[in-house]
């Protein structure tokens, strides 16, 4: 077989209408046809993979062509978000086919947008080549999906950051994600330049502000006037725990400048006072429940988010009594609630030398939801 790779439109259009009957999954047919090819060249099938993918045919393999974004402003930056744990084997390497089937079953259970590069996706715990390949599958299968996909862009400094960035906006994502650095506290001075450089490496693409206490540094108001002012695409902001957002009068005032995302626990306080969303892990431990609790804060439906409020702040509670005393992640965390259901099929594994939940976890959540929260168990 030619191995030029300009050969490629004519062999991977055959290899499609090959492959087309036999595989349903677009996503996979799509990186079967390329591993195909590559097998027949004797080559590593991640050779030039990405090079291949601009040859492959849009129309009968992907919902959407390759860097055509979908169009995201405030009033489709909206709802939970799935921030999806990434899947690792037992060699600890990733795990490509079953995280490419969980980013597929949460498009098809309609969750609004996903994303990874946060902290369940681990940003903080892989070398740079293997997030090019996490955020590669992500991309590619939520555009199959016809789903916007958001990158975690987060590092330990500027440079980092805009390499993240720069690699997002190649494979076409929608938007980027991305937090101050965290190892030592960035000045004042340059936030709002850390801020731009990234939007600018990542071509202007809708930005998100992961805004938490562990970049040692929580935003004022005023700064987050500033980013906007200085970065127009900025369109929301994560707000976590001792940040301005969780407040009901940061929340509100915070609300006229961007989208103010928060947990599904507080939808019911602060849903009135503008909160629009959550970068949530809850939407795949159960799609149903979450959807429906998002339909009721779409509808105002106070009430009914105060009553199943309570609820979740028993599951909160149970959590932290049980695995916050061992040392628990928000991955080790996502990853027992996404396996407790049944819905994710990804793996218990963190990277060390974070702590891993076990199957004795899992039947253990499971447990207690069938005594106190069955509904989590159906999906």
């Amino acid at each position: 077989m030619n191995q030029n790779i300009s050969t490629c439109p004519s062999i991977i259009g055959a290899e499609c209408q090959k492959a087309g009957a036999e595989t349903k999954t677009i996503a996979v047919r799509r990186n079967c046809i390329i591993d195909s090819i590559m097998r027949g060249w004797g080559r590593d099938p991640r050779w030039a993979r990405s090079e291949l993918l601009d040859y492959v045919p849009d129309a009968p393999i992907s919902g959407r062509k390759r860097n055509e974004l979908v169009t995201i402003d405030r009033d489709t930056f909206v709802g939970p978000w799935a921030g999806l744990p990434v899947a690792w084997s037992e060699e600890d390497t990733f795990d490509e086919d079953t995280f490419r089937r969980d980013v597929g079953r949460c498009c098809e259970a309609g969750i609004p947008g996903i994303y990874s590069g946060g902290s369940t996706g681990e940003f903080y715990a892989m070398e740079f080549e293997e997030f090019r390949q996490v955020t590669r599958i992500m991309v590619e299968t939520c555009h199959a999906y016809d789903r916007p996909a958001m990158v975690g862009c987060t590092s330990t400094y500027t440079g980092g950051a805009e390499m993240r960035a720069r690699w997002a906006a190649e494979l076409g994502a929608d938007a980027i994600q991305v937090a101050l650095p965290f190892w030592m506290e960035v000045a004042e001075e340059e936030v709002v330049p850390f801020f731009r450089a990234v939007s600018r490496a990542a071509g202007g693409r809708p930005l998100s502000i992961y805004e938490t206490t562990r970049a040692k540094k929580a935003l004022t108001l005023a700064q987050h006037q500033a980013i906007k002012e200085a970065v127009p695409n900025y369109l929301m902001v994560k707000a976590n725990a001792g940040t301005i957002g969780t407040t009901a009068d940061g929340c509100e005032a915070l609300s006229s400048l961007v989208n103010v995302f928060v947990s599904e626990h507080s939808w019911a306080e602060l849903g009135p006072r503008g909160a629009r969303g959550c970068c949530s892990a809850m939407v795949y431990w159960n799609p149903r429940v979450v959807l429906e609790l998002w339909s009721k804060l779409r509808d105002g439906d106070w009430d009914a988010l105060r009553a199943n409020a309570q609820r979740l702040h028993a599951l909160g509670e149970f959590l932290a009594a049980n695995f916050g005393v061992r040392g628990f992640t928000d991955t080790a965390y996502d990853r027992m609630g996404g396996r407790a259901s049944g819905f994710l099929k990804t793996s218990l594994r963190c990277r060390a030398p974070y702590v891993s939940a076990t199957r004795e976890d899992v039947d253990r959540l499971r447990q207690w939801y069938e005594e106190q929260y069955p509904d989590m168990l159906r999906l």
